[in-house]
């Protein structure tokens, strides 16, 4: 992160904070609600589930430094682009149909 994006940004509109402030508390009940099934996973389903929580909450945070004015929407929108592409990068690769004949 550059330290030209960590200046305050202007300040969040009412709405808009608390629109950010529900947005985190949802990220935050999904991950609250998800962690306990873990246990239950196999150990390579547990680490790639592990890791998408953990984006989770670094996105939940991203939105409560949104509605305190600490990051610009702007920054909010890439903080969010990148978690998703690191989700996506750490999907389990398809996995390929075998028929009969193969």
């Amino acid at each position: 992160m550059e330290i030209a994006n960590m200046r305050r940004a202007k300040l969040v509109p009412r709405w808009r904070g608390k629109r950010a402030l529900r947005s985190a508390q949802v990220l935050d009940d999904v991950v609250n609600a998800q962690v306990a099934l873990l246990p239950q996973l196999s150990p390579e389903a547990r680490q790639r589930s592990a890791d998408h929580l953990a984006e989770m909450v670094m996105l939940g945070q991203a939105y409560r430094h949104y509605a305190a004015g600490w990051i610009s929407r702007r920054e909010l929108e890439r903080r969010g682009k990148a978690a998703l592409r690191r989700m996506e990068s750490t999907k389990r690769p398809p996995l390929e149909q075998l028929t009969e004949r193969e």
